[in-house]
């Protein structure tokens, strides 16, 4: 009796979990606001079994990612043994991950948008580009209509705070499909698959530079339950700035250092954050011209690469000035939480402070992580620069103005490809896990009976794998005796 290779059982397992999750999202995930048809109207009064449904198939894909990881390290202490993998595990490289991916991801290809409204929010500004609208001055409500109806309400005056390079994408792809939600909606969904593909491409290369397993490299920054539920499911830009910022970061490795700068400025205008890896590349650059010239080429790449794309694109230079729009009270962070505990606290001392408290709090939360950040490049020849860099990411998508459990991948994508077998490797890996049960599949907080709901349908999951321990004990008991 023979059992099924490991690696069509966690693909299996996962695949399930996530068309668990799909289905789930017909009733429960970040619907339209209009009513569609009779059918899916009915459906949508069974949002409270779907969130059970929706947790239960989150645990199973959350399992499957962490048997992957057991299969991965069994299968690397084999190949240091000079053992043959066998049939129960194989070695992860690019092909393994994307047919992993692949089933794991596409399932939520076609549901409705999950964990977040904000893909409704990209092609709304999309379509504002179109009508020259100005994305930065103005939010969705200047626009109206059905798009700017999807966006949550204390959104629809926010300015964009996405660069010119993913408000073109958005505009395309919103003229392409006629301001379709759905089909919008699957754009937006192959814009982000263009960016893991980037990224299945380049981690792994980028984590032999870095002296790490590229295979592990896959399994925690790819593969990880964040990217299908998160970059896929939600369609978040963080994908394609990722992509972009991985591809220049090997390409800074590789000495290729005017392309590196320009690809990564490619993504920082895409989203802030990735700007920062531009320290790399002069870091690098530093040991073959000397740290003034590499520093005024890389400047020089950047420089021409930003005017070039916002006169091309000719959105403007308003992303500039809204580079400040995630430090705004309704976001919501760890320096948020406590400014909204710290005016509820002086509002029951009766003290009249206004909005100082959340303002101090945001200052300070921004500061630490500013703080953080700067200590982790400080130490990057000993951590490496990759490394250091992903720290950097870390803190601040932590500590930052704004928190979202995608912001996590920030990180997480850099501490994969760069750093050594000790604490950081787990530590990042428990903390995808965590987060990827944090936001509903509605992308709004939960109430009391959601959570009841959503803890129920994590023990149907742990229960059903369990289950499933229990069914293969025995077939792999009588496959060793059979031989």
């Amino acid at each position: 009796m023979r059992t099924l290779p490991t690696v069509h059982g966690y693909r299996m397992l996962g695949g399930v979990g996530a068309t668990l999750i799909a289905v789930a999202g017909l009733a429960a995930g970040a619907l339209p606001v209009e009513t569609g048809p009779a059918w899916w109207t009915d459906l949508r009064h069974l949002a409270e079994p779907a969130l059970l449904c929706g947790y239960a198939g989150l645990t199973l894909l959350v399992a499957a990612w962490w048997w992957a990881g057991r299969d991965l390290r069994a299968t690397s202490r084999r190949a240091a043994g000079s053992e043959s993998a066998g049939e129960s595990g194989a070695r992860l490289d690019c092909r393994s991950a994307a047919l992993t991916l692949a089933c794991w991801a596409g399932p939520l290809l076609l549901s409705p948008p999950l964990f977040s409204r904000d893909a409704y929010s990209y092609l709304a500004q999309g379509a504002m580009v179109l009508a020259d609208i100005d994305v930065y001055r103005h939010g969705v409500a200047a626009l109206g209509g059905r798009l700017a109806a999807e966006v949550p309400q204390m959104w629809q005056q926010t300015p964009a705070p996405y660069g010119p390079v993913f408000l073109a994408i958005a505009a395309v792809v919103s003229g392409l499909t006629g301001g379709k939600l759905v089909l919008g909606l699957l754009g937006l969904r192959l814009v982000a698959l263009a960016g893991v593909a980037l990224l299945l491409r380049y981690l792994p290369r980028l984590a032999r530079h870095c002296g790490v397993d590229p295979g592990a490299a896959l399994w925690l920054g790819v593969l990880n339950p964040l990217v299908p539920l998160h970059l896929v499911a939600g369609a978040h830009n963080e994908a394609v700035m990722l992509g972009l910022l991985v591809a220049g970061l090997c390409l800074a490795f590789e000495r290729r250092f005017g392309t590196a700068a320009v690809l990564i400025t490619l993504a920082a205008l895409v989203k802030a954050p990735a700007v920062v890896g531009l320290l790399v590349v002069v870091s690098l650059a530093a040991r073959y011209s000397g740290r003034r010239v590499a520093l005024a080429r890389t400047a020089g790449f950047a420089a021409g690469t930003a005017a070039a794309v916002t006169w091309a694109t000719g959105i403007g230079f308003g992303w500039i000035s809204a580079l400040g729009t995630p430090v705004y009270r309704h976001s919501w962070s760890v320096s948020s939480a406590l400014g909204r505990g710290a005016t509820r606290l002086a509002g029951a001392l009766g003290l009249e402070l206004g909005d100082g408290p959340m303002r101090l709090c945001l200052g300070l939360g921004l500061l630490a992580a500013l703080a953080a950040a700067a200590a982790a490049w400080w130490q990057r020849r000993r951590l490496g620069p990759a490394y250091a860099l992903g720290l950097a990411l870390a803190a601040v998508a932590l500590l930052g103005p704004a928190t979202r459990p995608w912001y996590a991948l920030w990180g997480l994508v850099l501490i994969a490809a760069a750093a050594p077998d000790g604490r950081a490797r787990p530590a990042a890996a428990l903390g995808a896990v965590v987060l990827a049960f944090v936001a509903l599949p509605s992308g709004f907080g939960p109430d009391r009976v959601q959570a009841v709901l959503a803890a129920a349908g994590v023990l149907v999951g742990l229960l059903a794998v369990g289950w499933l321990r229990l069914l293969t004990a025995p077939l792999r008991l009588s496959t060793a005796v059979a031989r």
